[in-house]
Order: C-alpha cells, then sequence, then structure tokens
C-alpha cells in the first residue's frame, strides 16, 4: 500500500511535517541502499575502493541519525 496524505497539505499542521519527515528519511534510505549496493558491486566485479566502508559507515551513521530524529520530533498524542 502506497504511502499517501489524506488532507490538505498544511505546512503548519505537526502531523503533515511529521509525515514529511518520514518520507524525506525513506527516500533517504532508499537513495543509500541504491548506490551503496551498487559501489560495492562495481568494488567486487572489477576496482577496488579503498575507502568504500568508511563511506558505508559514516552514510548508515548518517541515517540513523535522522532515523533518531524523526523519532524524536514526532507529534504528541493528546491524551
Amino acid at each position: 500500500m502506497p504511502i499517501r496524505w489524506y488532507g490538505p497539505a498544511n505546512p503548519e499542521d505537526p502531523t503533515y511535517r511529521h509525515f514529511n519527515r518520514i518520507v524525506n528519511l525513506v527516500l533517504h534510505a532508499m537513495v543509500f541502499a541504491a548506490l551503496n549496493s551498487g559501489l560495492w558491486f562495481v568494488q567486487n566485479m572489477r576496482h577496488p575502493f579503498n575507502h568504500l566502508a568508511w563511506l558505508t559507515e559514516a552514510w548508515a551513521l548518517l541515517l540513523v541519525v535522522q532515523l533518531i530524529s524523526v523519532v524524536a520530533r514526532r507529534p504528541q498524542t493528546p491524551s
């Protein structure tokens, strides 16, 4: 099921902003997976790239930091 926003796009709405952060996180993870797997494939096939492990770890760390940011900034539900 695709991700969809129901209702008007209101940047003032905290739920809409949280949804926007989630979509950005998912896009970031997709780009990370696509580029990283491609780089590792090329490295294993023909060209050794000495710093690829460092690049992968740094980018994964940035992805985890973004995930923590998205979770920490989620809107509070009224009780």
